[in-house]
């Protein structure tokens, strides 16, 4: 039997040239072809997870969810501390709606990334501010939903308690039919102020039936959490004071967005963030549990 060229190309191939085969089909786009190659350098050696992480990446691409949490979920067990693989586990589980899980794995790739002076530019902290709005936006709906459930369940009790009055008013035969009439109105009347009273308050707190969220440019690219001490670097890019210096000192002196060269005396606060933060606080008191 005739081998077609291309499996003879790779039948004699290493594991480790299979994976560069594999990262010049990805820089192509051809992400099947290479999900094909790191597939076979995994059969020749399934020991080491950057296969994993590299197949995982591809399965990414295809918005093949699942497949991509296989691949990082095995990359992990060989090696807990690999950063991508808890960032694309991370991405998978936020397109698979899993937010709590995927906050967990980006943090710690965040975490990580830090530890072992890797510079991942903003794309871990893009992911991670996404798939924390995206489980706010979740609980914002449920409590809404919260709230008109029990607006209508008050309402009802009011409506309920009207009608049972008027039904004992109706059948004591011991008044007049202009005194029926009359309490009849009075029930009726004290129902609609007491119904207006209570939608009259809830209309006072109507604004946090809105979807609360914190605008992203109020919070800080490194912790992700908003801006206590806000400073600017000569990037033009705004960042929480601690967490900068902390960058600067744990993980190199450049700028974690843009690279540049960064030092600690080239940090100016940034006064006009610093009141649009206290202003939106002031506003916005549940924002300091977000």
């Amino acid at each position: 039997m005739k081998m077609s060229k291309h499996m003879y190309s790779t039948a004699n191939l290493s594991d480790k040239e299979l994976k560069e085969q594999g990262n010049r089909m990805f820089s192509l786009r051809k992400y099947e072809e290479a999900i094909n190659c790191y597939s076979k350098a995994i059969i020749k050696n399934p020991d080491v997870a950057h296969y994993f992480t590299n197949r995982a990446l591809c399965h990414l691409k295809l918005s093949r969810w699942h497949d991509a949490c296989t691949d990082c979920r095995r990359a992990l067990d060989m090696d807990p501390c690999l950063v991508k693989g808890h960032f694309f586990l991370g991405q998978a589980l936020l397109e698979l709606e899993s937010y709590d899980e995927a906050i967990k794995h980006l943090q710690r790739a965040s975490d990580l990334a830090k530890e072992q002076k890797m510079n991942f530019g903003d794309d871990i902290a893009s992911q991670l501010r996404t798939a924390r709005k995206k489980r706010f936006s979740i609980q914002e709906d449920k409590r809404i939903a919260q709230e008109i459930e029990l607006q209508s369940y008050l309402n009802k009790l009011i409506g309920d308690d009207r009608d049972t009055r008027i039904r004992k008013i109706e059948d004591n035969v011991d008044i007049c039919e202009e005194e029926r009439e009359m309490k009849i109105r009075e029930v009726e009347e004290q129902a609609e102020r007491y119904s207006y009273e209570l939608n009259n308050l809830l209309i006072k707190v109507d604004e946090r039936r809105r979807k609360r969220e914190v605008p992203d440019y109020l919070c800080g690219k490194i912790s992700f959490e908003i801006l206590q001490e806000p400073v600017i670097t000569p990037s033009g890019i705004t960042y929480d004071k601690k967490d900068l210096e902390e960058h600067l000192q744990r993980v190199g002196h450049f700028d974690p967005v843009t690279r540049v060269k960064l030092t600690q005396d080239q940090l100016i606060p940034n006064f006009a963030m610093k009141e649009v933060v206290d202003a939106f606080l002031a506003d916005n008191e549940w924002a300091l549990d977000y």
